[in-house]
């Protein structure tokens, strides 16, 4: 798992390219499909046709339901609830709460899970 904070949705696009570059250059995998909601960021022409030019195929889920991407939905809720505790726990200010989110999918690719046979997704 992976995750980028951005200061406003707007950045989602050069964000996308950047994760784009960093996955397709230190690993022989290329995106082929990307998965996202109907959000703004995601509907620009820009980033639109970026994607049709390097070939990838998108997939929108229907407006209002985020059950269509379940699995993503919670895993987010769980990196947010996460974060939330170590913020919590720690005394620690709500302003490190991006600091708190890079923590909490740190520790949870680290972790064991039932889906990998027991394997953090670091040994998968």
């Amino acid at each position: 798992m992976w995750v980028f904070i951005l200061a406003a949705k707007n950045d989602a696009f050069r964000v996308f390219k950047k994760f784009k570059f960093l996955i397709e250059n230190k690993t022989e995998y290329k995106i082929k499909a990307l998965r996202t909601d109907r959000g703004g960021e995601f509907l620009s022409t820009e980033f639109t046709q970026f994607c049709e030019d390097e070939g990838i195929e998108r997939h929108l889920t229907a407006a209002y339901t985020p059950q269509q991407n379940g699995v993503v939905e919670r895993r987010n809720r769980t990196v947010m609830v996460m974060a939330r505790s170590l913020l919590k726990s720690t005394h620690m200010p709500a302003r490190l709460w991006a600091e708190a989110v890079r923590h909490a999918v740190y520790l949870l690719n680290r972790l064991p899970t039932k889906a990998l046979g027991e394997c953090t997704p670091f040994e998968a």
